[in-house]
């Protein structure tokens, strides 16, 4: 979910603590991998579909949750981008401006610009796009329309011909759920556009990537954030966005992405195999 958007209700347990997701260590590593940092924004946000694909590249997850009791402890002590073998930030209800209510926003921007600059893997869905690109120099702002539902979008020759969306179809459907958008920060590649919103993916260096889609997404997911009271009520006010149509449409487009969202998360996670030797 990304700004803009209703809060949904929690489809992970919501802990007031941070947590770690340690993968089976693969045959034949004697040492610990570094983790991946992973950054949620509220306790409504699954990870979904990625933590099943890191997890299978035998990849450690640090997963910590910046709404929780002892993120300011976890903030204090800094972030060095040699700990870690990547860094993913995910969706939130909230706006990149807030900061002043979710002061972590602050904190990750500068953290976002560690990461790039020390050239770590890393990866912003939907909010965490708009935080990467934003912490590259970009402006953040409303969308003319809200995106909510299945999408197509077209991916451009540069992200067909290398990196994590090498491969792809020149059009994919993907799930949105934001009311936000961003410009291409200077410098950036960009690599995906659609009809209603032009950014819909960049890549940055070699090594960081900004998605404004939900590439993470599975069918509890999209039922769960349908069923929210408060998504009730804002579908109620966009006549042109169906809910009944969307839950319609889920199974079908879900498997059609699966090829495409395995992929991108696939070669992000080669990315932090990788930084993590």
């Amino acid at each position: 979910m990304g700004a803009r958007g209703p809060r949904i209700p929690a489809l992970v347990e919501s802990s007031r603590r941070s947590l770690t997701i340690v993968a089976p260590r693969r045959a034949g590593r004697s040492s610990p991998v570094k983790p991946v940092l992973v950054l949620r924004h509220s306790p409504h946000e699954a990870l979904g579909n990625l933590a099943v694909a890191l997890r299978a590249a035998g990849l450690e997850l640090r997963v910590v949750n910046c709404f929780a009791e002892d993120w300011p402890q976890f903030a204090a002590e800094g972030f060095s981008p040699p700990d870690y073998s990547g860094l993913v930030v995910m969706g939130g209800p909230m706006n990149v401006d807030q900061t002043e209510e979710y002061p972590f926003l602050h904190t990750e921007a500068g953290w976002l610009r560690q990461a790039v600059e020390a050239e770590l893997p890393t990866l912003g869905v939907c909010l965490g796009a708009q935080l990467l690109a934003k912490a590259l120099g970009a402006r953040v702002r409303a969308n003319p329309v809200k995106e909510i539902g299945w999408y197509e979008i077209e991916l451009l020759p540069e992200a067909r011909s290398e990196g994590l969306m090498a491969g792809s179809r020149s059009r994919e459907t993907v799930f949105h759920w934001h009311g936000d958008t961003f410009d291409l920060p200077a410098g950036a590649v960009h690599l995906a556009r659609g009809s209603t919103c032009p950014q819909q993916a960049f890549r940055y260096g070699q090594r960081a990537y900004g998605v404004q889609f939900h590439p993470e997404i599975t069918a509890e997911m999209v039922a769960h954030w349908l069923a929210a009271p408060s998504a009730c009520a804002l579908l109620s006010e966009l006549d042109y966005i169906d809910a009944d149509a969307i839950r319609h449409r889920t199974p079908e487009a879900l498997k059609a992405m699966r090829p495409f969202s395995g992929r991108l998360f696939s070669g992000f996670a080669r990315l932090c195999g990788a930084a993590a030797s």
